[in-house]
């Protein structure tokens, strides 16, 4: 079964909207490059008068925006003349319905929400430009807990329904001959909610873990759980697509500079990233501390950093798995993923900063159960 997106009304829009906020997100306007994150400011670019409306989630997995928007990197390569707007997700299907309403011009997000809002447009909507993150999230469970035999029963939540670590929950628990489904019976009760909700789940004990994105695992680790999969270990060189920047399509027709400028502003942003770790560090946390009103425990923060790759590859090769999966719990059809990714603006600004291109994808079969 497809979760099924339809653009939306201008109401529902809002509503969408709203609750992504509430969600531990929120919206601001950027105006300045003074990059505070949570502030207005204006930002632009090469494109007079657009509006590029970005949307990410207050999770590590997405640092590079998180660093892009604080230390004001996506609004120095953007320039005066576009305004940034950005908005806060807790998963990636809600982003998925906004880019789908127009509500946003681009958004980082896990691979299957992008091969999910590709399916349901017939690969008209939108575009995968860039990678971000590879990593960082696991599957993390109570004390009791040590094998995937004692998993019968037990309650663990996931992001959002159809969301990346839904798909890679669903997956893993059916090649341990577990069944589920998406209503939250069969063997093991997959309870989709907001990451937030989910640490304060298993402090309580209500859930029994949940296979979650950074820094939301390693706070289950902190309050007493344990990793059961690192995800990394399921992936040939522990390599994986986390997070992806992704452009609606008619967006990129219209302003070609605008997203090359916001793409120059993806690669400054994960080069800091990797050359400056703990300044990095300290400026995402400085982020989610504006959005969500929370700031992390530096250990807690140096020890889910350590479980992430920020790299600007999409990796594509792990998509096509992404969509073998997806289509064997029954969250997508088989889709021919030819036109999903497109580097080609990417590798122009790698080119120009003198650092290798990413692959190019090769035309991709339909997937099949």
């Amino acid at each position: 079964m497809m979760i099924h997106v339809r653009r939306l009304t201008a109401a529902v829009v809002l509503a969408v909207l709203v609750a992504a906020c509430s969600s531990g997100g929120s919206s601001s306007s950027t105006t300045a490059a003074s990059g505070a994150g949570g502030t207005s400011t204006t930002t632009a670019g090469t494109g007079a008068g657009v509006t590029l409306h970005l949307g990410y989630f207050p999770n590590l997995t997405h640092a590079t925006a998180l660093v892009g928007v604080q230390d004001g990197i996506f609004a120095k390569d953007l320039g005066p003349n576009v305004k940034l707007d950005t908005t806060t997700f807790n998963a990636g299907p809600a982003e998925v319905t906004a880019l789908f309403a127009d509500a946003l011009d681009a958004a980082y997000m896990g691979p299957n929400s992008a091969i999910n809002a590709f399916t349901q447009s017939g690969g008209a909507s939108i575009v995968v430009i860039s990678g971000a993150t590879s990593g960082g999230a696991s599957l993390v469970v109570n004390s009791t807990i040590t094998s995937p035999a004692q998993l019968k029963g037990a309650k663990l939540a996931t992001p959002q329904l159809g969301n990346t670590q839904d798909v890679a929950l669903r997956y893993w628990l059916t090649s341990q001959g577990y069944h589920t489904d998406t209503l939250g019976g069969g063997d093991v009760s997959i309870l989709p909610q907001a990451n937030s909700t989910a640490v304060t789940a298993f402090q309580t004990g209500a859930i029994d873990g949940g296979w979650l994105p950074e820094p939301y695992a390693s706070e289950m680790v902190a309050d007493g759980g344990h990793v059961l999969v690192d995800e990394r270990s399921l992936w040939p060189n522990a390599q994986f697509a986390t997070t992806v920047l992704v452009v609606r399509k008619a967006f990129l027709e219209a302003h070609p500079d605008v997203v090359k400028a916001l793409l120059q502003g993806q690669v400054d942003a994960n080069t800091y990233i990797n050359q400056n770790p703990a300044a990095a560090q300290a400026a995402a946390d400085a982020q989610i501390a504006a959005i969500t009103g929370k700031a992390l425990d530096p250990k807690l923060l140096a020890a889910a950093w350590g479980n992430m790759t920020f790299t600007d590859d999409p990796l594509y090769g792990s998509f096509q798995t992404d969509v073998a999966h997806a289509v064997s719990v029954g969250l997508s059809k088989p889709t021919d993923l030819t036109g999903l990714v497109d580097v080609t603006l990417l590798n122009q600004v790698l080119a120009a900063a003198g650092e290798p291109a990413v692959p190019v994808p090769a035309p991709a079969p339909a997937s099949s159960s």
